[in-house]
């Protein structure tokens, strides 16, 4: 096998782990959601006592078929990059492994004294949900409007609070230990229960004062429920409008995820990374 067979076959290998916009690069990419949420599922299920000692070796041995899978196709991700650190300790790089070596850890440490342990880290396989958003291509969008509007949600967090907390006074002046409210923090969270309209009903005011400064908080529940959502909203479709570098409103991306440094999201006449410059197929110039 010459070099250039070699780099071939770690291209098409690129193309079908970081791209979807091939027929390979899609059956894998739906087999791999199948596999995350089958997973789940035998997680969920592993937790129910009754299913889990009827069925225990099934779960087992389908969950260790899983686990090889997933184990190759980290191995795959590493392989197929030029910069395997930049994926190693990416996001989705610490998610895949996070994912992968729980199973391995538990069979490296059998043994009831690490019982408790081994369950604790067996119920990290839960990261491989998050998996499931690297295909979710809204996620970015979405990701990048709760980035935008951080320091306006920050700022309203702190003003509920600063509300939870005057409330929260309020009514342990108002009610008292004798009514329940036996302290300044207790009253706070009563306040914030009923502020996000929850309401477990553990503690209740008595007095006539004490229950209109509940309704008060009540009806300022809603409104404060519904703020967030709006800031959020109105970043997102700042971002939906905002034109590109052509002046365009819209423009279509691919999954072309570049093999140098793994950036995705490239438009459709894209020669090179918009992140690092590379190139994103230098394989095609090379007649194979």
């Amino acid at each position: 096998m010459g070099p250039n067979d070699k780099k071939s076959w770690r291209f098409k290998l690129h193309e079908i782990i970081y791209e979807a916009d091939t027929p390979l690069g899609k059956l894998f990419d739906i087999v791999l959601l199948i596999l995350i949420l089958v997973s789940i599922v035998f997680i969920m299920l592993e937790s129910v006592r009754e299913i889990d000692a009827k069925y225990h070796r099934i779960l087992y041995v389908g969950e260790w078929v899983i686990t090889i899978f997933f184990s190759l196709e980290y191995i795959a991700r590493i392989i197929t990059v030029k910069k395997p650190r930049a994926y190693i300790f990416s996001f989705y790089g610490m998610v895949d492994l996070l994912s992968t070596i729980p199973l391995y850890l538990s069979f490296l440490f059998p043994g009831s004294s690490f019982l408790f342990s081994v369950r604790a880290v067996r119920l990290l396989r839960v990261f491989r949900i998050l998996k499931i958003t690297r295909y979710v291509g809204e996620a970015a969008k979405l990701r990048k409007a709760l980035i935008s509007s951080k320091i306006k949600i920050f700022v309203f967090i702190f003003g509920v609070l600063i509300i939870a907390v005057i409330a929260g006074a309020l009514m342990y002046i108002i009610e008292g230990p004798e009514h329940g409210f036996t302290s300044i923090p207790l009253s706070v969270y009563w306040c914030i229960v009923t502020l996000t309209t929850v309401g477990f009903g553990d503690i209740a005011p008595s007095t006539p004062f004490g229950q209109l400064l509940a309704t008060v908080i009540m009806i300022l529940g809603y409104g404060i429920i519904a703020v967030p959502t709006g800031i959020v909203s109105a970043e997102y479709s700042k971002s939906m409008d905002k034109p590109d570098a052509m002046g365009k409103n819209y423009v279509h991306v691919n999954t072309q995820a570049c093999p140098n440094c793994g950036a995705q999201r490239h438009r459709d006449d894209s020669k090179f990374c918009h992140k690092c410059g590379n190139e994103l197929n230098p394989e095609s110039h090379i007649e194979t």
